[in-house]
C-alpha cells in the first residue's frame, strides 16, 4: 500500500509564506493563517512542502488505507489557492459556496484565485463546518 507523501512537517510557516514568489500571494496567505487559525483553533503546520494545515485526524478507508491529514488547510499555487476543505457541493456546503465569491470547487478543495474574490467570514464557516464534518466522519480518540 502507497504511503501517505503529505505529512506534518517541521518547517516554518512564517519562511515558506516568506519565501512565495509575489507580495500578493504573501498578504494573502498571511490573511487565510488568520481565518483559518481563528476558525479551527488551531496553530499552522506545514504539511508537506506546500500546504499549510491546521490540526489533524487519523483516517482509514474501507480498503484499509489509512494515514493522518490537516483537518483544514490551504496551499498557495501560481495560479490559484487551493483552500483544503470537505465541501460537499450539493449537500450541506453548497449554501456557504454559492456565497463565497468567484471559485471553483472539487470534493475536498475549493480553489480561488486570490483571496479578494472570496468572501472571507464565508470562508472561515467553512473551515468550522468541515472539520464539524471531518471529526463526524472521523472520531479521534
Amino acid at each position: 500500500m502507497a504511503e501517505n507523501k503529505t505529512k506534518e512537517t517541521s518547517a516554518s510557516v512564517e519562511e515558506f509564506i516568506a519565501a512565495l514568489p509575489s507580495a500578493q500571494q504573501q498578504a494573502d496567505s498571511r490573511e487565510l493563517l488568520k481565518i483559518f487559525e481563528k476558525a479551527s483553533g488551531f496553530p499552522p503546520k506545514m504539511w508537506g512542502p506546500s500546504i499549510i494545515g491546521f490540526g489533524s485526524y487519523h483516517y482509514k478507508y474501507a480498503s484499509g488505507h489509512a494515514g493522518d491529514a490537516p483537518l483544514a488547510g490551504f496551499s498557495p499555487r501560481k495560479g490559484s489557492i487551493s483552500l483544503y476543505m470537505s465541501c460537499d457541493v450539493h449537500g450541506q456546503h453548497a449554501d456557504l459556496l454559492s456565497k463565497l465569491g468567484k471559485h471553483k470547487a472539487a470534493k475536498s478543495c475549493v480553489y480561488i484565485n486570490k483571496l479578494a474574490d472570496a468572501d472571507p467570514e464565508i470562508i472561515g464557516q467553512m473551515v468550522k463546518a468541515s472539520i464539524k464534518e471531518t471529526l463526524a466522519l472521523y472520531p479521534q480518540p
